[in-house]
């Protein structure tokens, strides 16, 4: 193939990443933007493989293959409710590549630029290894949070900022004397005699060690807002790869990953009322100068058949879904509730916090696997001033999100989130296997509300029981 049927191909499959972000943006059109998406990588691998020499095409295929083969078999295997530690570890992944090649340029001996192109050139290399380190290490620990390998409080080494500003200098440092060491180098071997390996392999460890303590410091609230980041993230590191490979597409589809997570990340930084900076120096779960309120007063359970007679009797209501609904895997059957309330007359819809589950999109995903109608699923903003006009609530496995301590407790280690206000409406019904916090670690008030009663139990099975009530 041509350089410019090549060059032909990689503006076709940007145009089809352009389009495929485009389509994520709604929920009508997200099932278009991924076959867009789809589209562009096979075209991008197409091209991409016609690019190579005879000698290196077999390699390529034989990485297709492997990567193909694990990918599918993620896909097939992964539940719902796995998402999220997938992805983080997918960024991982993404990171650690733009590692790899960083040094795979580094020892290349094959480049030859000289002067301003020689020290920018390195300067790629330096920039890209410090994004992928962070990027993997950070990413590892994510995933390790997400599926809770270890725990998701928040870990506060004393003085971090003072250390995060100390790894910061000394990254810098290790940049100036790795591009001065390697502007008389002339590609010598072993890997450590070669000029500058020394200072890159010091950033290396430096910015690994950052990941690290970077997510580490984040609490448990705030984890969906890290995985946009990390997406982000991983965006940057495969634009600086395509910069060390001199390949335009990589670098025009990390810069539209590494944007649009940007972008993401400070969308739900701002529907927590939270500053971006803030999250990465310390996050939700840390101290905020005093205790929170303890939590008093007695919960009112509730049975499935005095869960089904309220919703028989009311004519709102509002269902609003959290990770204890994706574990539960009840998405199906509160559709098939849904489904018959609506036959009834009743007006159903959900409500979606934008930090409900532990990703961004978690619950929209979960719901449009259910089939649940699109327009019946409202955002936060969309629904939070109708809640006095809602006569049922039914909270499904939330906790943090629906916390009105966020609201009215300045100690609390939500405070200031915007939250979902279904207690403002008639009657909220909350489904929990127990009392257990959230995974932010915050205690709820809205338990022991006198308008709450409390559906204990797996959610799938109690709302099968209350499904089995209304059809009676």
């Amino acid at each position: 193939m041509s350089h410019s049927l090549v060059t032909m191909s990689y503006i076709v499959a940007a145009i089809l990443f352009i389009l495929s972000l485009s389509g994520l943006s709604n929920q009508e059109t997200s099932r278009k933007g991924n076959y867009f998406g789809m589209l562009g990588m096979v075209i991008a691998i197409i091209a991409t493989g016609f690019s190579v020499s005879m000698d290196a095409f077999g390699l390529l295929i034989a990485a297709i293959v492997i990567g193909g083969s694990i990918g599918a078999r993620a896909a097939s295997v992964v539940a719902m409710t796995q998402m999220p530690e997938l992805v983080a570890i997918m960024h991982s992944l993404v990171g650690m590549a733009a590692v790899l090649v960083g040094y795979a340029n580094f020892m290349d001996s094959t480049i030859t630029v000289v002067g301003v192109e020689k020290t920018i050139h390195e300067l790629e290399i330096y920039i890209g290894i410090l994004i992928g380190a962070v990027t993997f290490s950070g990413s590892v620990i994510a995933f390790c949070k997400l599926s809770e390998k270890i725990s998701g409080k928040p870990l506060l080494l004393p003085a971090r900022h003072f250390l995060n500003l100390a790894i910061l200098i000394a990254v810098v440092i290790s940049g100036a004397v790795f591009l001065q060491q390697t502007e008389g180098d002339v590609g010598s071997l072993p890997f450590l005699t070669h000029g500058g390996a020394l200072p890159l392999v010091i950033m290396t460890v430096l910015a690994l060690a950052f990941g690290v303590h970077m997510v580490m410091a984040i609490g448990g609230a705030d984890m969906p807002v890290v995985v946009s980041m990390l997406n982000s993230y991983s965006g940057w590191a495969a634009a600086a790869t395509g910069f060390m490979l001199s390949n335009d597409l990589l670098i025009v589809t990390g810069a539209l990953v590494g944007s649009s997570g940007a972008i993401l990340s400070y969308i739900m930084c701002n529907a927590m009322n939270r500053n971006f900076i803030s999250v990465i120096a310390g996050g939700f779960g840390t101290a905020s100068g005093g205790e929170a309120a303890v939590i008093e007063g007695e919960v009112q359970p509730v049975t499935a058949e005095e869960t089904a007679l309220l919703l028989k009797e009311a004519k709102t209501i509002m269902i609003i879904p959290g990770y204890g609904m994706a574990v539960a895997q009840a998405q199906h059957t509160v559709y098939e509730i849904t489904k018959l309330l609506r036959e009834k007359g009743k007006k159903v819809g959900f409500g979606i916090h934008p930090v409900a589950g532990r990703m961004p999109g978690h619950m929209n995903v979960l719901l449009a696997e259910a089939k649940v109608p699109y327009d019946i699923v409202y955002e936060m903003d969309e629904i939070n001033d109708d809640f006095p006009h809602v006569e049922v609530s039914i909270v499904i496995g939330a906790n943090d999100i629906v916390n009105p301590s966020a609201l009215d407790d300045p100690n609390s280690p939500i405070a200031g989130m915007p939250v979902l206000e279904c207690w403002k409406g008639g009657t909220t019904i909350v489904l929990k296997r127990s009392m257990a916090s959230g995974y932010a670690g915050v205690g709820n008030p809205l338990f022991v509300m006198e308008n709450t009663r409390m559906l204990f139990g797996d959610a799938n099975a109690t709302m099968q029981a209350v499904l089995k009530a209304l059809k009676d």
